[in-house]
This record gives structure tokens, C-alpha cells and sequence, in this order.
């Protein structure tokens, strides 16, 4: 692979961009296609990176419906056609007492993690409001199905649903474009929640803010395109577009925003 391609990303990027270029060369050497795991947006945008400058493949994303955030990628050579059954993705609904209590995305995420199983072996987590459904990997779904029933002291059950019974999730983000003075963590977070600094700053510090999914503690960590950021108690930020500088230097972004 080439190694210029490390520089544009980040040194904790590169075991990602190793694994792309493993999944590239199974498909050069076998000839046939290779489905990776779910990845979130951040992991979607370097993979699709790396094929379009290292190699002729083809590849195809999908999370089990239009605007799934996490996605699964088949990468392929030209002569194949794949179809949605390629990804072997299973739409699970969870089954509660929903006229007595609630679930919620944490909670739910959580029980499924707990269960031992790696985040990239699930995608999205959807709900209505009231219903709550999950995309699993085909080959993880039986061992999660066998092991959930509870969803902290709720009494719950997994059931396979058909692709014609998927929710109408509530979409609750709003895009909004922002001017910045640096790519900062803690600069963004409180640039579109309207907080100080030195809050935003606590809220890194102790642990409260998530890029893509792990935890981070840098206030002066540097964001890229497609970054999600999940802030407890505050929402959730998508970095969407890096949209250029302005004459005094400060960065316009149209970001994707969440709001609790």
C-alpha cells in the first residue's frame, strides 16, 4: 500500500488503514468480494480513501436501511453484482413492556456491549419513540438473541423482524453551519452548545465526550471530516463538511447537530 496514504490521518488511524489494505489485497488475490464489519462514518470515509487510490475495486456500503449511520462495506471485484442479501444484515426488534417503562439508546447499547460483543458487530440503534430495533451482523445474532433478556432490571426479548417492518426513526438532527477558530475539541463543543470554554473543557476531562464511539480526555484534540462527537447530557455532532477558511483564517464547517 502506499505509504503516503498514513499521512492524511491520524497515528491512531493507522491499524484501521492496515486492516483496509488486508481487505483489499483478499479481494485482488481471491477474486471475490470481502464484507467488513459495521464501521462508523469516520472508518466508512478512510476505507472508501484507501480503495479509490489503491486499487480498480469496486465497493458498496450498506447498514440494513437508507440513512443507516454504521455500515457495513462489500468490496468487490468488477465482474460481481452484489445485492442487499450480500451483507448479511439482520433487522432485530426489541420486545418490552413499553406501556410500563423505557428504553433509551445507551441503555440498550450497553446490554448488547455487555454481552462481550465488539461494537463493530452491530449497527444502528433506531427508534420512534416507543419501538426500539437493532441491525446485527447475521453471523452474531443468534449468540445475542440467546443472551439478551433483560435490558437492565427490564424483562426484555429479541425478535427477527422482516425488512418491511423496519421503524421510521425520529431524526432529530438539525445541520447548522458554524465558524470556528480551530478544529479543537473543546472549541467546537462549546461553539455550538453556547458554553464556556473551561465547561467544555470539565466535560472532556472527566470523561463525558466520545469521537466515534471512544472515549477521549484530549480538550485540545484536533477534529476531522466525519468525526462523530457524542457529549452526555448535551447531544451528539457529526463534523459534515470541512467548507474551507475565511479571510481571518477561521474554519467554516456545516456539522450535523443533535440536541438532548
Amino acid at each position: 500500500m502506499n505509504a503516503n496514504v498514513y499521512q492524511h490521518f491520524r497515528k491512531d488511524e493507522h491499524p484501521f488503514i492496515d486492516s483496509a489494505g488486508d481487505w483489499i489485497e483478499k479481494v485482488e488475490s481471491q477474486y471475490a468480494p470481502y464484507l467488513t464489519e459495521f464501521l462508523d462514518p469516520r472508518q466508512a470515509y478512510i476505507l472508501e480513501t484507501i480503495i479509490r487510490q489503491n486499487s480498480d475495486l469496486s465497493f458498496r456500503f450498506y447498514g440494513g436501511y437508507e440513512q443507516a449511520e454504521r455500515k457495513r462495506c462489500l468490496i468487490f471485484p468488477d465482474y460481481y453484482e452484489p445485492t442487499t442479501e450480500d451483507f448479511n444484515i439482520n433487522l432485530i426488534e426489541i420486545v418490552y413492556p413499553v406501556k410500563f417503562t423505557s428504553l433509551s439508546h445507551g441503555k440498550i447499547l450497553g446490554t448488547l456491549m455487555s454481552t462481550g460483543m465488539k461494537r463493530q458487530y452491530f449497527g444502528d440503534i433506531i427508534s420512534d419513540g416507543e419501538q426500539w430495533q437493532v441491525f446485527l451482523a447475521e453471523e452474531t445474532m443468534n449468540f445475542v438473541i440467546a443472551q439478551v433478556d433483560k435490558i437492565g432490571k427490564i424483562a426484555v426479548r429479541l425478535e427477527e423482524r422482516k425488512y418491511t417492518e423496519i421503524i421510521v426513526p425520529k431524526d432529530e438532527w438539525t445541520i447548522e453551519q458554524v465558524t470556528v477558530s480551530s478544529m479543537r475539541l473543546d472549541n467546537l463543543i462549546s461553539t455550538v452548545y453556547n458554553i464556556s470554554r473551561q465547561r467544555s473543557k470539565q466535560l472532556i476531562e472527566s470523561g463525558k465526550v466520545k469521537i466515534n464511539w471512544a472515549e477521549n480526555i484530549r480538550p485540545d484534540f484536533p477534529l476531522e471530516l466525519l468525526d462523530i462527537v457524542s457529549i452526555r447530557g448535551f447531544g451528539r455532532i457529526q463534523v459534515q463538511e470541512l467548507e474551507g477558511k475565511t479571510k481571518k483564517e477561521k474554519y467554516r464547517l456545516l456539522l450535523g447537530v443533535l440536541r438532548k
